[in-house]
């Protein structure tokens, strides 16, 4: 009650922006109103309880002639079991169908590949051979398609409007299926304390029109930074993105973190590159 007043716009599934939140926001709803027929008797009975039976209140006397009572059983135990396992299956269908790696539709998703850096986070758009630090630009309405790796720390990505967080690790994929129904600027953000810039290791997320979005491309295809060995070296410092963007756009004279002429693969040979380095060796 007291955060009441505190603004939640664009930074929680309670304000969603697209499908996967909004279920969360009902399912949320539905099984807190559940769980206070569960809690209330409690929060309740054991203040009147303790307030009957007070020492000072000699004419509350109890002197149960009994050990054991079914119906009291059933009541303290049963009703809160039965409550669960009804909700259970109340979810369990739904939450599958939006299950992070389910598509959320049947149109061909939009593809964005993730990189978890310490502290920052990359982003590629391997169709468009495009990427950029620490802001993502999304279509209003088209589904996305997330693969998601880190190379550093495992860390957790979420954009709470938009709903599933999911996990990026070293040496491994993970996939997640998000849709935005509404333009805006929501918040991203790392949810996995990875060390002294973890505070920092947020980013705006700009859902647009289509045609914004196509210009937006455009535009980054443009861009005079690159992105190849030599830029990817200076983003894998652990330093947050905004020190490594004041580096290259220095260096590049740009005006925004934004890469063009993203290499072929350039998302699989970071993965491969821990594959490669798990193996045990020869001799």
């Amino acid at each position: 009650m007291l955060l009441g007043g505190c603004q939640a716009d664009h930074i929680s599934f309670l304000d969603p922006a697209g499908p996967v939140a909004a279920l969360q926001k009902h399912w949320f709803l539905l099984l807190s109103g559940g769980l206070l027929l569960v809690i209330l008797p409690v929060l309740i009975g054991v203040p009147l309880c303790l307030w009957h039976y007070r020492a000072s209140n000699r004419r509350a006397r109890f002197l149960p002639d009994w050990d054991f009572a079914l119906p009291l059983e059933f009541l303290v135990w049963g009703f809160p079991a039965v409550v669960v396992i009804a909700f259970s299956l109340l979810v369990w269908g739904p939450e599958r169908r939006f299950s992070p790696e389910r598509a959320i539709g049947d149109a061909p998703p939009l593809q964005v590949e993730v990189v978890a850096l310490n502290w920052k986070w990359l982003f590629i758009y391997p169709e468009a051979h495009v990427a950029s630090l620490d802001h993502l630009v999304l279509p209003q309405g088209r589904e996305v398609e997330f693969h998601l790796t880190s190379d550093g720390t495992m860390q957790s990505f979420l954009i709470p409007s938009l709903g599933s967080q999911i996990y990026a690790m070293a040496g491994m994929v993970t996939h997640l299926h998000l849709q935005a129904d509404r333009t805006g600027r929501l918040l991203g953000e790392n949810t996995q304390f990875n060390g002294m810039g973890f505070q920092d290791q947020k980013f705006p997320v700009d859902i647009v029109s289509p045609d914004q979005f196509a210009q937006w491309l455009a535009k980054a295809g443009s861009s005079p930074l690159q992105l190849d060995t030599q830029s990817y070296d200076i983003l894998r410092r652990q330093e947050t993105g905004r020190k490594s963007a004041q580096t290259l756009l220095h260096d590049a004279k740009a005006s925004d973190a934004i890469f063009s002429s993203v290499p072929e693969r350039f998302f699989q040979g970071i993965v491969m590159h821990y594959d490669a380095s798990m193996l045990p060796h020869s001799g």
